[in-house]
């Protein structure tokens, strides 16, 4: 008996790998359903991937793409205030900071460049020991003009947080936690391997996004949480969602004439040499942004169901659609706050700029850069509260059809001695109960010994309730 019931509780935990110890696994019919519904996205995602991916394009970079600086290290040994320009060693010149930089690498190493850097609030502040980073534009590489101060040197603290960001998700996670550090790394592998080139290459973005979209969800939600019926579902209602999200961004980025042109997009197409699909990297941005949000919806509210059924084997469709809908409601407004807040966060800068230029709010909200990011988060909470339903919807039809595997009997506790029966007359000689014509000591003087509230003492073996004596010949008070 206890080697099947092992072998059963083997199974159960075999299956329900990513959802909890006792996950049922799926019946026949919803894994036929899973596979006709997903096995026609997965081949169009692969295809897709192999049709964007630019095998024969040779990209240019650094210098062959007009990009010149060589990036050189160095540290701070001395700054100084002093003069801009031929005049900088004058006495009493001011208007810059002269910053004495020992190069490590580059074309000089070990050589000191002195750099004139403005003394202005936005310019940043230098100290004797910063670890920086030069830009070495050509000519001398011994004179300070040939040079640029462009950035701090930041690995060691990012190195840092990065090993406290795995060991935090480790410690808490554990092998669940490492399988989701395997998938954050393979979506950067996506992101870097092929969405980036394939966008460069000139392709559309849209179409980029879309297809990279699919193979991180596809890795990044099957890794984590295993390949099941309720990994799928959430794959299904993600795929819906993100499908919503980039008709709305096509729909209205059109309607509001978004170009999609910045600063940096305007210094990329420079760069590039060839036309770009400017508003479809914006519907890109918004499609990727988007797509961490959805997966924690949609997991959330497949599971959410899946329990429910699990706890109720009686609950039908409707009971479980309306018990996981009442769950999403509460998850929603979270959610959506937190989309909202990461786009805010993300423009604060250019909000507070536009704080400053005196333009009403209409003027403000409707401006090429802000309207761009209102309509980035407001596709995307579209999406994610259509996410809520859609996947309610699939995760309630899903679970209703599964069949729950009954739950195993608890094996009946075998009948406890009785004590008392068995002593029969007897009970009573073991109870320590003084004689009646001895002196008794008052009870505030007497040691209490034991339990003091039941009167159990442990010494005396278990415990009984104990009765009042049976009267016997030649007791006080009888005849």
């Amino acid at each position: 008996m206890c080697a099947v019931h092992a072998k059963d509780q083997t199974t159960a935990h075999g299956h329900g790998h990513g959802h909890g110890r006792h996950a049922a696994p799926a019946s026949a019919p919803v894994r036929r359903l899973l596979l006709v519904l997903l096995l026609p996205l997965v081949l169009a995602t692969v295809v897709g991937a192999l049709v964007l991916y630019p095998f024969d394009h040779d990209q240019p970079t650094g210098a062959e793409a007009g990009l010149a600086q060589v990036p050189v290290r160095g540290e701070v040994t001395a700054v100084v205030r002093g003069g801009c320009g031929p005049d900088a060693d004058q006495p009493g010149a001011t208007g810059c900071v002269l910053v004495t930089v020992r190069m490590a690498d580059g074309f000089a190493p070990g050589r000191d460049v002195r750099i004139p850097v403005p003394d202005q609030p936005s310019s940043p502040t230098f100290a004797v020991g910063d670890a920086v980073v030069l830009s070495y534009g050509g000519g001398d590489p011994n004179a300070g003009q040939s040079y640029q101060l462009a950035d701090f040197q930041r690995g060691f603290p990012m190195l840092l947080l990065a090993v406290l960001f795995v060991a935090a998700v480790l410690l808490l996670g554990r092998w669940q936690g490492l399988a989701a550090l395997g998938a954050l790394a393979l979506s950067f592998v996506v992101l870097v391997l092929f969405v980036l080139p394939a966008i460069l290459a000139g392709e559309d973005p849209l179409a980029v996004a879309v297809v990279g979209a699919g193979l991180i969800m596809f890795v990044v939600l099957y890794l984590t949480h295993g390949v099941s019926a309720r990994t799928s579902t959430a794959v299904l209602g993600t795929l819906v969602s993100l499908v919503l999200i980039g008709v709305l961004g096509v729909l209205f980025s059109a309607l509001g004439k978004l170009t999609g042109l910045d600063e940096d997009t305007a210094n990329l197409v420079s760069l590039l040499g060839h036309g770009i699909d400017t508003r479809g990297l914006l519907l890109a941005g918004t499609i990727i942004g988007a797509l961490g949000v959805l997966d924690d919806v949609t997991v959330t509210q497949t599971s959410s169901v899946w329990e429910l059924r699990r706890a109720n084997p009686a609950l039908g469709f409707r009971e479980l659609y309306a018990a996981g809908s009442r769950i999403g409601r509460d998850h929603l407004s979270s959610v959506v706050n937190t989309l909202v807040m990461a786009y805010a966060g993300t423009a604060l800068p250019l909000l507070l700029a536009f704080s400053l230029s005196g333009r009403d709010l209409g003027e403000i909200l409707t401006a090429q850069q802000v309207a761009q990011e209102i309509v980035r988060t407001l596709v995307g909470s579209i999406g994610l509260v259509a996410a809520v339903p859609v996947t309610t919807a699939l995760a309630a039809y899903l679970a209703s059809r599964e069949t729950v595997p009954e739950p195993e009997p608890e094996p009946e506790p075998e009948p406890e001695p009785d004590d008392d029966a068995a002593a029969g007359e007897d009970e009573y000689d073991d109870w320590d109960e003084p004689a009646w014509d001895e002196p008794q000591e008052p009870a505030w003087r007497r040691r209490v010994t034991g339990d003091l509230r039941t009167g159990y003492d442990p010494a005396k073996g278990p415990w009984r309730r104990p009765g009042r004596p049976v009267p016997r010949p030649g007791d006080r008070g009888l005849g």
